[in-house]
């Protein structure tokens, strides 16, 4: 808060006490009174006059210096599995910029579970722009007071800018023979996959298990039932999804491996040897992104982070998406000869408003003593 706006608070204090107190009933309490309201008009005036056309008179903590720099750092977190995208799209951001704006923009960046990542920025990661693996999660910062109420209206296709489907990840051969969601139930299969508690994909995981069952005609104590004989087959919850795709991949842990559908995609273009499977019953994992106002404002990056995240839905951002294995938000592009050829269609595709939004779901599934935490309670390992 400025001097003048700390005087201001205290000069109108004064002038409701005095209103109180003199209630007008004396010339002595009249004149008094307008001793304070042309005082007030005198600080308003200052106030005024030393905020014209500055973004401070309407977020008093905001800074505005950055906007003048030459450069200016951007500071980005996000989940673990959009970091080959970001890399990619990054750069030609900056040289947009560059050129638009005269002004270079340094990135900082994080990646990692999409649930510790949203409990660092809450406790004090100063993110400027979150892309997160579930709008459950902005969610979460939007309560904690760092982002407005409504960012999913500011920007297109409310707020998602990466979606994708589960995979089912087997050994070469697909010796177990696995080929739907059904499959990772059977005695002697061992299914890695990360815990709801703190991955994103790990609830979209468990989301694709449990849409399975009620897609088919199933029942939530069918769903229920399902989940647990699934989870009575994963010997080890991982933190992450990175840790998931390590611990199969590199540890040769377990007979499957349920993974975003663009990592399995990534892996391949890298020359990794993988085998999967895109089940035809599935749920649409979709990824939002956001600004966190109240770091924009402290940091006076709000114009560059808003360009940014605007960035991320023109075509050219979307392609690099779709390189990188993401299935675009841009219908247009969707309906493309490239990405029909490249993505496995799915017959039949859940939602999360299909469950009641991320709000119930978590309510429901996730909470402290929710369904996931009865499932586990059940399993002795």
């Amino acid at each position: 808060m400025t001097l003048w706006q700390h005087q201001l608070r205290k000069l109108q204090a004064i002038a409701e006490q005095r209103r109180y107190r003199f209630r007008l009933k004396s010339v002595k309490g009249f004149v008094s009174l307008a001793l304070v309201g042309a005082i007030l008009s005198v600080a308003i005036a200052a106030c005024s006059g030393n905020n014209t056309n500055n973004s401070s008179a309407e977020t008093p903590n905001a800074s505005p210096v950055a906007a003048s720099k030459d450069n200016i750092e951007l500071t980005l977190v996000s989940f673990s599995v959009t970091k080959a995208a970001h890399e990619a799209i990054i750069p030609k951001f900056v040289e947009q910029w560059k050129k638009e704006h005269n002004q270079t923009v340094i990135f900082k960046q994080s990646y990692g579970g999409s649930g510790s990542q949203t409990r660092a920025v809450i406790d004090g990661l100063e993110a400027d722009v979150v892309h997160l693996a579930l709008a459950g999660d902005t969610s979460k910062i939007e309560k904690a007071g760092l982002i407005q109420p409504g960012w999913e209206k500011e920007v297109p296709n409310d707020g998602i800018v990466s979606k994708t489907v589960a995979a089912l990840v087997t050994r070469p051969g697909n010796p177990k023979g696995l080929k739907t969601w059904a499959d990772l139930g059977k005695d002697g299969v061992k299914l890695i996959t990360a815990d709801p508690k703190t991955s994103g994909i790990a609830k979209w995981n468990f989301l694709a298990l449990w849409n399975s069952v009620i897609k088919t005609g199933g029942d939530d104590a069918k769903a229920t039932e399902f989940v647990t004989k699934v989870y009575q087959n994963v010997p080890i919850l991982t933190k992450d999804a990175r840790e998931a795709t390590d611990t199969f991949a590199k540890q040769g842990q377990g007979d499957a491996l349920i993974n975003y559908e663009n990592e399995v995609i990534l892996a391949k273009q890298k020359g990794e040897k993988v085998e999967y499977v895109v089940p035809d019953v599935n749920i649409s994992i979709d990824n939002p992104v956001a600004v966190v106002d109240k770091n924009v404002d402290k940091h006076g990056t709000r114009e560059v982070a808003e360009g940014f995240v605007k960035f991320l839905y023109t075509p050219e951002a979307q392609q690099e998406f779709v390189k990188l294995g993401f299935r675009p938000v841009d219908e247009k592009l969707a309906q493309t000869k490239e990405v029909t050829d490249k993505f496995p269609k799915v017959k039949t595709l859940g939602t999360v408003q299909d469950f009641g939004g991320w709000s119930e779901i978590d309510k429901k599934f996730f909470a402290d003593g929710g369904v996931f935490d009865q499932v586990q309670a059940k399993i002795k390992r």
